[in-house]
């Protein structure tokens, strides 16, 4: 039985959830009303499966609502708190960001952007990336913003595929003391592509660059730009930004997402689960090249017109400190963040935070994957002071926003460690079988969405039937995010990892996250990960990766602890071959686990792009790891 927290704001209001549950198509109806449209809709949803329009004949605009509606009231509050990794500090408030949108949309005019052209963005993490893309949005431009870690490779494929006539980027941007040099990777990447036009280069680090006939200088077209330009009535599905995100083949899909319907689900679940109050300072650690940067750093906080920290740099960069400093020095009331960094953070003890002022704090988050009980707790009481509600999110690049989650701004119900709780008002979420049968409590099954949400992808760019084979086709008319979950006897969610992420041993599928998460429920571990290496008798025989916490040493018998905790609380099919204590795991920079890496490396098989990792010498660690291991197995 998990523990069971009874921690809430006082909040409690269950027409909401009654309304979404008899129509939730009028519920989303009234949800939208609370944007500002220059047009109302004529029909609230067309939903030809699998392709869903929301609000159609409606206009509006994304860049008015994060904008605009705020300059009467909120034009001298601060919309973003910048902390650049090198100490750097700046404040931009509604209305500095508001002529800075517009000054640098009409700069996109100038170079002949038109409303329909995409416009990719490779910037690092400064305020010139969400004034980018809401300037973008302000024209009616589709953005596709890609992670300024990506190597010129992927970078390529995404310029490629979306046929961008304008890109933005940086002489160089700031990584861990480093300079990264951004302009020189987009100058290997469009090389032959005569469709990009121009590149618009701001400068951040100063280092030499070179400029061709293509490039423009961010300061010279914003000196000479117009602080006036109307916003565009759109369209509600008019295609707001392309995000790639990488598929089981490695080759990126184009997810589109579109305005109306979109704006209504960040500006609904932003309320519900973060109780956001005027006098909040919201700070989300999440990169803009990610979903979460787009959905709950730029657009869903500055439709509410939040105060927010956006922070450049790495978490633990110039030390394990940096988090907590951050929210002390900006006094920050609601930390979103991801288990991978609650548990990198965990690693180094409780005297760090506990050094710092956390005070401040009202409600935590955490996106990206689910978490662990023992992080969860750790959470709560180091971080929260057992004082703050936790929001365990649930959601992917693809749904647009968070579909599972605990919802303190609209109910207060009991928290349990590791569960996401429940699906957000007005989407239907069942466990079911092979078959689309709902399996019984406590069972393992997929997870499926039943009806549309306003939420939703579009499709996929320029390629609807792919959008159709891998969302819809599994299940008739039901979305299938590929994942393995289960519900529990309270109708809570608990997320099981994907369901294509499993190892098969002696014919027995073993799900990765349930396997790490109970290495990592022992006390001296921090971190895990595990892979399969092939071979004949077994299919597969598993080898894990621990990174221990810090002060505990390796031995044989800590090895042989973790092993029996396998072995008693899954099961002897799930015991690892061997156990690797490595002293850091490959991660991207966003701070997540390389496990496909993992798995290439463990299978002998090419790594493939590594360009977002944070640290190489995690992946040298792990494949002598491996080699030792291979060798002493004769594999």
């Amino acid at each position: 039985m998990s523990e069971i927290f009874e921690i809430g704001l006082g909040n409690n209001n269950p027409e909401i959830r009654k309304k979404a549950d008899s129509d939730f198509v009028s519920f989303w109806d009234e949800q939208a009303k609370q944007l500002s449209w220059f047009s109302p809709w004529t029909k609230t949803l067309d939903w030809n499966p699998p392709f869903a329009r929301w609000f159609v004949g409606g206009k509006i605009n994304a860049s008015y609502n994060a904008l605009d509606v705020h300059q009467a009231s909120k034009s001298q509050k601060p919309a973003i708190l910048w902390e650049g990794e090198n100490d750097e500090s700046r404040v931009l408030t509604y209305e500095d960001l508001f002529v800075q949108v517009q000054k640098f949309a009409n700069v996109l005019k100038s170079l002949g952007v038109k409303s329909g052209d995409r416009v990719t963005i490779y910037l690092p993490m400064v305020p010139e990336l969400p004034i980018a893309m809401l300037a973008c949005a302000r024209i009616g431009a589709t953005h596709t913003v890609v992670f300024s870690g990506f190597s010129a490779t992927s970078i390529k494929d995404r310029i490629d595929d979306s046929k961008s006539k304008v890109v933005i980027t940086a002489d160089g941007g700031y990584r861990r003391g480093k300079v990264v040099k951004l302009k020189e990777v987009i100058d290997e990447a469009i090389q032959g592509f005569d469709f990009v036009e121009h590149v618009i280069v701001l400068e951040r680090t100063k280092n030499e660059i070179t400029l061709t006939s293509k490039d423009h200088l961010w300061h010279n077209l914003m000196d000479e730009a117009s602080p006036s330009c109307d916003a565009e009535k759109l369209n509600s599905e008019h295609p707001l930004y392309i995000l790639y995100t990488s598929g089981t083949t490695g080759k990126p899909k184009g997810v589109l997402h579109g305005t109306g319907g979109y704006l209504t689900h960040l500006h609904s679940t932003y309320k519900w689960a973060f109780d956001i109050k005027d006098s909040d300072v919201f700070f989300c650690t999440a990169d803009i090249g990610w979903v979460t940067g787009h959905s709950y750093v730029v657009y869903a906080p500055l439709l509410h017109g939040a105060t927010e920290v956006m922070y450049e740099g790495a978490p633990d960069f110039p030390d394990a400190s940096r988090m907590w400093d951050i929210l002390q020095k900006y006094k920050v009331t609601i930390f979103y963040t991801t288990p991978t960094a609650l548990r990198m953070f965990m690693k180094f003890g409780d005297d760090i935070p506990n050094s710092f002022d956390l005070s401040t704090l009202r409600l935590l988050g955490t996106v990206g994957e689910p978490i662990n009980p023992e992080v969860w707790k750790w959470y709560y009481k180091t971080i929260g002071k057992e004082k703050c509600p936790i929001i365990d999110t649930w959601w992917q690049t693809e749904t647009g926003g968070m579909l599972i989650s605990s919802l303190p701004g609209i109910e207060t119900i009991p928290l349990k460690p590791g569960s996401g709780t429940r699906a957000i008002p007005g989407v239907n979420i069942a466990v079911v079988d092979e078959n689309g049968t709902d399996v019984a409590p406590n069972t393992k099954g997929y997870l499926v969405i039943k009806n549309p949400w306003p939420g939703m992808l579009l499709t996929l760019w320029n390629d609807d039937e792919k959008y159709k084979t891998v969302y819809w086709s599994k299940y008739e008319n039901w979305y299938y995010p590929g994942d393995y979950a289960l519900k529990d006897d309270d109708d809570y969610l608990w997320l099981l990892g994907r369901a294509d992420d499993v190892l098969k041993v002696a014919g027995h599928r073993i799900g990765t996250a349930e396997l790490e998460s109970c290495i990592v429920s022992h006390n001296s571990v921090a971190e895990s990960a595990v892979c399969g290496i092939p071979d004949e008798v077994k299919g597969e025989v598993i080898i894990a990766f621990a990174v221990l916490k810090q002060g505990i040493s390796k031995n044989d018998e800590l090895e042989k602890e973790i092993l029996l905790k396998i072995r008693n609380d899954i099961g002897p099919i799930a015991t690892p071959k061997q156990i690797y204590f490595v002293s850091k795991l490959p991660k991207t920079r966003s701070g997540k686990i390389m496990r496909r890496l993992l798995k290439a490396i463990a299978k002998n098989e090419k790594i493939g792009d590594v360009s977002t990792l944070e640290d190489g010498a995690a992946v040298s660690e792990v494949q002598q790891s491996v080699e030792d291991l291979k060798r002493s197995m004769n594999v």
